[in-house]
């Protein structure tokens, strides 16, 4: 039994997500957060600048102990993930390859929408993984940056938040698919707005539920699982901001978090 807690990191609150799917499919295991609200939103930053954020963010979880580290934020898996698993000894799980799966399983017209951040979609990484797993599949992909603000602000069910969704999923909705991938870890809390924009038969894809399972799979094959009774004794730590980090993650979460540290993990200027 390994009992040493699984670090996850996100530019902020959206890693949440990937959270919450490893409380409900790993209740033994104890998770480690942090949230680089200082240095939100890595989605426009350079792919240099992000990787050198993601490793400042593996730095801080390493020496917080952790056994495993899931990138769970799209752009940082897009643009620094083999980096990450070259530099580290511990391993390393993304999110794209998780939910470009539960995608290609989903689809039975073969047309994927994938909607993300400037950087996910720029680099091309949905798109690759998904026809690396079936050529056959078409991808849609679309940058839609303002749900970020919209997640991190809570302003997920209001009228504006509608009006964007409208605008930037049209084209999408146009092509015809019957699946979207929700590229990045902020947008399933516009779920609702998306779905209504979208409609019921197009099935949403969120790679948190995927990416838990590729977390315990690979607990289970390392030997590392903690096998214990559940757990809450987990730490959450941010960059900045903690209050607001407490009350968008009580709202998402559906409980009060526990205290949350304000942390220095390396310098708030771009790198380059």
């Amino acid at each position: 039994m390994d009992t040493r807690p699984i670090g996850v990191f996100d530019s902020g609150i959206g890693g949440l997500t990937v959270v919450s799917e490893i409380f409900s499919q790993l209740p033994g295991e104890r998770v480690i957060y942090l949230g680089d609200t200082a240095r939100f939103p890595y989605g426009p930053k350079s792919s240099s600048t992000v990787t050198a954020f993601a490793k400042d963010d593996c730095r801080f979880l390493l020496d917080s102990g952790v056994k495993l580290i899931v990138a769970a934020c799209n752009t940082a898996t897009a643009y620094a993930l083999p980096s990450l698993c070259d530099e580290f000894d511990v391993p390393v799980i993304g999110v794209i390859h998780p939910g470009a799966t539960a995608a290609a399983r989903a689809s039975t017209n073969g047309l994927i929408g994938v909607i993300g951040t400037e950087g996910t979609i720029a680099s091309d990484e949905y798109q690759k993984t998904i026809t690396e797993i079936d050529s056959k599949l078409s991808v849609f992909a679309k940058p839609c940056p303002l749900f970020v603000a919209l997640a991190e602000e809570g302003a997920t069910e209001t009228d504006a938040a509608f009006l964007i969704a409208a605008d930037y999923l049209e084209p999408i909705r146009q092509a015809n698919i019957d699946t979207l991938v929700l590229g990045c870890t902020h947008y399933p809390l516009l779920k609702n707005v998306i779905r209504r924009v979208v409609g019921p038969q197009i099935t949403l894809v969120d790679s948190a539920e995927e990416t838990a399972r590729t977390v315990a799979d690979l607990l289970r094959t390392r030997d590392i699982a903690a096998n214990g009774e559940p757990t809450h004794a987990h730490g959450f730590f941010v960059t900045d901001l903690p209050t607001k980090f407490a009350e968008l993650g009580e709202r998402f979460l559906g409980y009060p978090l526990p205290n949350i540290e304000m942390v220095e993990v390396g310098p708030i200027a771009s790198t380059e």
